[in-house]
């Protein structure tokens, strides 16, 4: 139906000319919109439900004392469902460490919550299948993993704003258990309209720049610049995602219109991950709450880690 309905604008409608670029563009534009926007509003409305279910008071609670490495993974793991926003970050971290959660456990749940981005999986799995939205989470996690273990054997916390440690954090939005079904259905009913409402035009760029590429962007070109042969694609991919701002959900276009066009898979992982957990604006909130040595180490582990990852799976996949 939806695809009907694209056909129909493009080529009734605006009367281009099937085959060519503009036509071809418009009509991925089209068609994208309507299934991104349907998939986010029913997808985003029981993410929000189940986010009812952990707010961040619990979620320290859950984290609270928990030994390295099995720390790690579950915060890993936790953060896949506790998808906080930016914003949330410093509260966060302060609340973290004063529950007694070691600073690599933090880091891994920092990185996983905004990296493997349930929301980015579905939508994956919808348009390439389920196992590359797998590969995602399961590099997603891992790169959280790593990096918050190699952070914890460090012993940084002397890197961390004295301030932190000294602040009571706030408590944030909380949802108590006993709250009725009936009031978190409202919840997410109102969540799911406030973010669609925030995140639409960033949504709708990236629709517009992936129809573009879809449209406009010769099929070898991708391959030959940015293709599993070339060293530098990896790299690259990574130092052009870092100045850009958007969850991993508002990249989906992209990365679709990428993989069609060519670029290999690992590749597309690092621009993905260098987006959502290396972007200008995440390092200028959490200066906030840590040195710039501690940002700089954390920038770092995390740049390698991508690379890495985007290597392996290009050399595999």
């Amino acid at each position: 139906m939806l695809q009907y309905i694209a056909d129909y604008l493009t080529y009734r409608v605006f009367q281009l000319a099937p085959g060519s670029k503009l036509a071809d563009a418009t009509n991925f534009f089209i068609y994208d919109t309507m299934k991104i926007f349907f998939m986010l509003a029913v997808i985003v409305f029981v993410v929000a439900i189940i986010r009812t279910y952990f707010s961040p008071e619990r979620t320290r609670q859950i984290l609270s004392h928990k030994r390295e490495f099995f720390g790690n993974i579950s915060a890993a793991l936790l953060g896949i469902v506790t998808p906080f926003c930016s914003c949330s970050a410093v509260p966060l971290f302060i609340g973290f460490l004063e529950s007694g959660v070691p600073l690599g456990v933090t880091f891994s749940f920092l990185i996983s919550s905004p990296m493997v981005n349930e929301i980015a999986v579905v939508l994956l799995w919808g348009m390439f299948g389920w196992q590359i939205a797998a590969i995602y989470m399961l590099s997603g996690i891992t790169v959280a993993i790593i990096a918050g273990v190699v952070i914890g054997k460090l012993n940084l916390e002397h890197l961390v704003e004295e301030y932190v440690l000294q602040m009571k954090a706030g408590q944030g939005q909380t949802t108590a258990a006993s709250v009725a079904f009936r009031e978190r259905v409202d919840y997410a009913w109102g969540y799911t309209g406030e973010l669609l409402r925030k995140i639409w035009p960033y949504v709708v760029v990236a629709i517009a720049i992936g129809g573009f590429i879809h449209g406009y962007v010769p099929e070898d070109f991708l391959v030959q610049y940015a293709g599993k042969d070339n060293w530098f694609a990896v790299p690259l991919a990574v130092v052009i995602g870092v100045p850009l701002y958007s969850n991993a959900a508002g990249t989906i276009p992209i990365v679709y219109a990428l993989v069609e066009k060519g670029m290999s898979i690992g590749t597309v992982l690092a621009f993905m991950m260098s987006v959502t957990a290396l972007s200008l604006p995440e390092m200028i909130i959490l200066r906030n709450v840590l040195k710039p040595k501690l940002i700089a180490v954390f920038v770092g582990i995390m740049t390698v880690t991508i690379i890495f990852t985007g290597y392996l799976f290009n050399a595999i996949l």
